[in-house]
């Protein structure tokens, strides 16, 4: 059976690119165009919205891996949409995209009852976007239920690794480029893809051994933290998350 640190490991590739892959979706872009918002601009008001109607800096302070001056043009560009309506309209961007991503998939309904308790019982301590987010009403219908519940998940794990890549000294930047992995939207990327969707300015420099040391150990805090989010699984249920998160992202 696995534990929770393995759990976190498993499941976070799955969680973040279903969890997260409405935010470059039709489904966003379609937003975009109905309310005449650039893609950066629904996905700041969208995502963070969640915060209230704040100063760029309080966007820029949750969005560690983007450059604030990109937050603030972005944020400020879509203040023609209220924050409490982007929520509204990025969750149901969610929403729309799980229906069409996993509509037909009989696993949602297990998923979401799964990490329902997952979201309830984590700290928000650390993950003011997290905790925005888990105060968002979940929609009834199992695929939008627990892709808004995957997205939750993920804005928990991106909180307490942006904790982790501050307390270990590394600038935002290090970190992206010194990153490897499938737990963007985007599956598999490598560093410099990522920091130039962020529009980090370039060059790049290439990260040394010991930025790329500090960052595989940043990793290992993050999945620490996230185990403790995770046992609160009985026997068994970890294992049934992961087998059904992995056939729902095969998909």
């Amino acid at each position: 059976m696995a534990d929770p640190r393995t759990t976190a490991i498993q499941v976070k590739g799955p969680i973040g690119q279903i969890g997260g892959g409405f935010m470059i979706s039709r489904e966003a872009k379609a937003v975009c165009e109905e309310y005449g918002l650039r893609p950066r601009e629904l996905y700041f008001r969208g995502r963070c919205g969640v915060l209230g109607e704040c100063d760029a800096d309080v966007v820029t302070a949750v969005a560690v891996f983007f450059p604030s001056n990109h937050v603030d043009e972005n944020w400020n560009g879509g203040r023609k949409l209220a924050a409490d309506r982007a929520v509204e309209l990025y969750a149901e961007a969610c929403h729309a995209w799980g229906r069409r991503k996993l509509g037909d998939y009989e696993g949602c309904a297990r998923i979401a009852e799964l990490l329902q308790p997952v979201v309830e019982h984590a700290s928000p301590v650390g993950a003011p976007l997290f905790a925005g987010w888990r105060a968002v009403p979940l929609p009834g219908d199992p695929p939008a239920r627990a892709t808004q519940l995957m997205h939750v998940v993920r804005e928990l794990r991106g909180g307490l690794h942006a904790n982790a890549v501050i307390a270990a000294g590394l600038h935002p930047l290090d970190a992206t480029l010194a990153t490897d992995h499938g737990g963007t939207p985007f599956g598999q990327s490598a560093g410099q893809a990522i920091a130039r969707f962020f529009e980090w300015p370039e060059p790049y420099a290439v990260p040394g051994a010991e930025v790329i040391a500090v960052r595989a150990a940043v990793e290992e805090t993050t999945d620490d933290l996230m185990a403790e989010v995770f046992s609160v699984l009985a026997d068994g249920e970890s294992d049934e998350l992961i087998e059904l998160l992995r056939f729902g992202h095969a998909r």
